[in-house]
Parts: structure tokens; sequence; C-alpha cells
């Protein structure tokens, strides 16, 4: 959506969906089946229809880029509430894994489709410049207007649990930025009407899709990152690596890899030389250090008593 993140509280966003496991007081992943969601879609995403076919009409680039920075906020919610439906789904017998990589194949998707939106809107603003044409600059009032109750609407619905769940802190920030965004148009469609100017239009447009961007390259630096299987930002590979290292009686730690199974699941596999009786411990303590300090779930370690003979780098 994020926005990813001007418009620094995008990319947070962004990463809050990517971090977004269900902290909270949730039992189990965050239900997202959750109505606000649904509303929340449906609803902007009609708006994002209507707000993009009025700028075609009305001739406004600022309408269609509003419209382009709506979508990609409609875009971050569909990602939030399917990333969690797609956490809940059973692995399959080949899906060892499950489904949680479509997150990232999603993620990936929503930045590339934002930067080609991004991409058209500016072109057409570059075309206004060189030639302005008259806009409509009444109906760009009233349709960024009711973008703003809209946008304001769906924020008010993830007031309440902002502070809980980080997938509802992440659709609140997104959606009172876009009504910010809003008020921004109307502004300038008032501007447009005082002064007849309508070069306003594809400006006030251009900063929207550097606004966009700028969130945009956030989510697809950090998409591209997972589907590389990197180590999730925020996840210190030296540090867990140190960590490990410190477990009493573990001599050295080698072929420890860290990568995402989703946008909020991390897995780890390392193997451990030690010299303890007790490896059960040992491995107990190293699961409890992955989970407890990393928030790592998903661990496989290997524990090797002496250097096994197929291993190089012990």
């Amino acid at each position: 959506m994020a926005h990813a993140h001007g418009h620094s509280h995008e990319s947070h966003d962004h990463d809050h969906h990517d971090h977004g496991h269900a902290h909270g007081h949730h039992h189990g992943p965050v239900d997202t089946g959750d109505w606000r969601y649904a509303v929340g879609l449906i609803v902007n995403l009609a708006f994002v229809g209507i707000e993009f076919g009025a700028g075609i009409f009305s001739g406004s680039t600022a309408l269609m880029a509003d419209a382009g920075h709506n979508l990609s906020d409609v875009l971050g919610l569909a990602m939030a509430g399917g990333a969690a439906w797609l956490a809940r789904r059973a692995s399959g017998s080949q899906n060892t894994y499950g489904y949680g990589k479509a997150t990232v194949l999603a993620a990936l998707a929503n930045a590339v489709l934002l930067i080609f939106a991004c991409g058209a809107i500016a072109f057409e603003a570059v075309r206004r410049l060189a030639e302005p044409a008259p806009v409509m600059s009444g109906l760009i009032m009233i349709v960024a207007a009711i973008g703003f109750v809209i946008n304001l609407g769906t924020a008010l619905l993830f007031m309440r649990d902002q502070h809980s769940d980080l997938n509802a802190r992440g659709a609140y920030l997104h959606m009172m930025a876009d009504a910010a965004v809003s008020i921004g148009v109307v502004i300038a469609g008032a501007a447009i009407m005082f002064s007849g100017w309508s070069i306003i239009d594809p400006l006030v447009s251009i900063v929207i899709v550097g606004v966009i961007l700028i969130g945009t390259w956030g989510l697809l630096k950090d998409s591209v990152n997972l589907a590389l299987d990197a180590a999730p930002r925020g996840v210190d590979v030296a540090a867990i690596r140190a960590a490990f290292l410190s477990l009493p009686g573990v001599t050295a730690v080698h072929d420890l890899h860290v990568w995402g199974l989703s946008t909020t699941q991390t897995a780890l596999t390392a193997h451990l030389c030690h010299e303890r009786p007790d490896a059960e411990a040992l491995l107990a303590e190293a699961q409890a250090l992955a989970r407890g300090r990393f928030g790592i779930g998903h661990t496989t370690l290997q524990l090797e008593a002496e250097p096994s003979p197929d291993c190089p780098a012990c």
C-alpha cells in the first residue's frame, strides 16, 4: 500500500501490513473477514471508478491522480484482508508452505501496477502543462469533496482498533492521508474557478503522482526483497547469529538462512555446532530465543556435536 511510504507515513503503513500479524488481543490470525474491510473495499473501489471517469469527463488530471491515490490504498486494504485470509488457508500436499507467498506476489503486482498508473497520469499531466486545456472546476470540487467524505468515513471505521491491530492502523493512516489529498484537490478546483488558471490542475496531479511514487517505492523494495527470499525488513540476521552463538555450549553457527514465508511470517534454518550433552534442551533454548526475541515462529535447526562429513562449512 502501503503507499507504501513528502508521504513518509505511507512507507511505514506498508510495512505495517508487512508485520501486521495478529499481535493484538486477537486469538489466531486477525479476523480480517471483518466487515469493515469489505465495506471499505466496496465503497472505495466504486468511488475510484466514478472519480476516474469524472476526471476524464471534466478534463482533470488531478481527479485521475486522486483516483490513482485512492486505488493505491484500496489495493493496500485488499492486501491486508487477503493476506490474513490466505495465511489461514491450510497448506496442500504440494504447497507445503501454504499460500503465504501469494501475499508477496500481490504486494509486488500492486507496486508495479501503481508505477504504471503513475507514469500514464504524469505523461498526460506534462502534455497539459505544455497546452493547458479548460477543466470543469465545479465538477472537480464536488467529486473531490465526495472523496473526502468517503475517505474520512472509512478512516473512522478503523479508528477504534488502530492501537491494537497494525493492519487496522495501516488502513486508518492511509484513509486519513487520502482525505487530506482529496481536500487538496477541492482547493485546487476552487483556485481554478477563481483564477481561471487551468494549469493548476496538471501541477496538482504531478504532486499527487509524486506522493504515490514515494509511497510505492518502499512497497516495491520490500516486496522484491521478500520475493528474492531476503531477510524481511526489521530482522537483523547478524543479531540472530550473535544470539545463537551466545547460547551456552554453542561453538559455531553456519548455514543460517532467514526469509519471509509471507508478508507477515518469517522462517529460519541454521546449523548449530555445540558441545553439550543435553542437545534437546539446547534445541528448546534456541527455538525459544528465535521466537521470543526475534518473533520467528518457523525454525528448523540442525544440531551438530561434531563436524559432519558432508558439511564443508563445519
